[in-house]
């Protein structure tokens, strides 16, 4: 059968692959045939730099030889063994891995498909938590979560999310929440400045935590920065603030690391940067190196023993994945750690992480950039209408799609959130790379707002 035609592949695309977060009565095809590094490219042969790691989770780059030759090799053993009632070395050896460098008092694996899929493990596991602890409080049946929260896609981790443009349409299907203000440094209320915007917030969710612990199961946080919110970085001793709250109040913490982890803030972990050890920790993107769908939950030693019991005390955690544990998305996980180990990726961060910085800030001048974040290698370049005033452009005007949109003119691929520019490279990204993907952007601003 003849390979089909870039036409056909077009038709195909339109009419029967449905993308997601995507109007596809708009949508205007890019079909990505190969990749190389940091590189992508289109059936046309055209070259993109990879400016969003393929929506966050590509670390070492497309087609890494290290990573490659592991899925081979693990080819040639098996491709699937089901994690129920048996297990693979593979994925054995995984969790170890996983124990040994997760946050203190970590050490128990729960492997699923996808981030969302992590996160709604962790919020079913604290529910049954607490009917099977050494003192349980069934009351407990609610979750605290941060406002602009988003932590996946599935009807838990939605309602525990809130970014109103996605789950609204969902309300009705969806379990309440106590919700806590979240960090904004762009937009400070009257009165709050950075020097106590952490003293600030930190009251806002001990007074919601002080009212409402008897009946919380756990709070969820994406810990130093809520990604699909805006790329908000939270104030300095936020985390560490929210984990002694958790622990005084006697709630559970989940840290949804999915965005957040494998580098990305700058070390393995990002609740490293400030000693933190919740009692969950939701692991996806990055896990495999962008290779292979795979997430994993890491549970406290405490959290695991309330589920130790004789099979008549009904004590299992009765949940489960067809494929996770998967052997081939484990061997990509384990030689996705290889390679930081092996390129000292972690360590060649900082360097790129100020080449950013310097970027950002002649950006941060441009007319109608209201605000520049970033933490590590993730960054979010904010669109307004009115800088002094911090007014917004109208959502329908789509300017951060234009931007985004004038940038691959340049030979970049990125991705917005609304008028959010979203500038998230691969870790492995050169530091030539890194400047044309911030020319691109800021060429794209301009063309999108002049």
């Amino acid at each position: 059968m003849p390979a089909p035609s870039n036409h056909e592949l077009t038709g195909w695309d339109c009419r029967h692959y449905w993308h997601a977060f995507t109007q596809m009565a708009e949508y205007e095809p890019l079909i990505i045939r190969e990749a190389h590094g940091c590189r992508l490219v289109d059936i046309e042969g055209r070259e993109f730099i990879d400016g969003v790691a393929s929506l966050w989770c590509n670390v070492h780059g497309h087609r890494h030889p290290k990573i490659d030759a592991a899925i081979r090799a693990q080819l040639d053993r098996i491709a699937h063994c089901t994690s129920l009632g048996a297990s693979n070395d593979t994925a054995i050896e995984l969790a170890k891995r996983l124990a040994d460098l997760s946050p203190a008092g970590l050490e128990h694996v729960f492997f699923a498909s996808d981030g969302a899929a992590s996160v709604e493990v962790a919020l079913k596991m604290a529910f049954q938590y607490w009917r099977q602890c050494s003192e349980p409080q069934p009351q407990k049946t609610k979750y605290a979560a941060l406002a602009s929260a988003y932590h996946g896609d599935t009807i838990g981790s939605v309602s525990v999310g809130g970014v109103a443009r996605f789950h609204e349409m969902f309300e009705p299907l969806l379990f309440e929440v106590v919700r806590v203000p979240a960090p904004d440094l762009y937009r400070l209320p009257d009165g709050v400045d950075t020097a106590t915007a952490t003293e600030f917030y930190l009251s806002q969710a001990e007074a919601l935590l002080a009212e409402h612990h008897d009946e919380l199961a756990a709070l969820v946080v994406e810990p130093l920065v809520q990604g699909a919110a805006g790329i908000l970085v939270q104030p300095s001793g936020y985390l560490a603030g929210l984990r002694n709250l958790t622990r005084k109040y006697d709630v559970l913490l989940i840290a949804d690391e999915v965005a957040v982890g494998f580098g990305r803030t700058g070390t393995l972990f990002a609740c490293e940067q400030e000693s933190v050890s919740p009692d969950f920790l939701c692991l996806g993107k990055g896990l495999t190196g962008g290779y292979l769908p795979m997430s994993a939950t890491v549970a406290a030693t405490h959290v695991f023993e309330a589920f130790l019991g004789r099979y008549d005390e009904m004590r299992t955690f009765f949940h489960g994945h067809t494929f996770g544990g998967n052997p081939l998305a484990a061997a990509a996980a384990l030689a996705t750690f290889d390679v930081f180990e092996e390129e000292q990726t972690l360590a060649r961060l900082p360097e790129k992480v100020g080449c950013m910085a310097e970027h950002l800030e002649r950006i941060a001048g441009l007319p109608h950039v209201g605000d520049v974040r970033q933490k590590g290698l993730m960054a979010g370049i904010e669109l307004v209408a009115d800088k002094a005033l911090k007014l917004p452009f109208a959502w329908q005007e789509r300017r951060g799609a234009i931007a985004c949109r004038h940038a691959m003119e340049h030979g970049v691929w990125l991705r917005p959130l609304g008028d959010v520019i979203v500038v998230m490279p691969p870790l492995s990204v050169s530091l030539d790379e890194l400047e044309q993907i911030l020319r691109a952007a800021e060429l794209g601003i301009r063309a999108a707002t002049e």
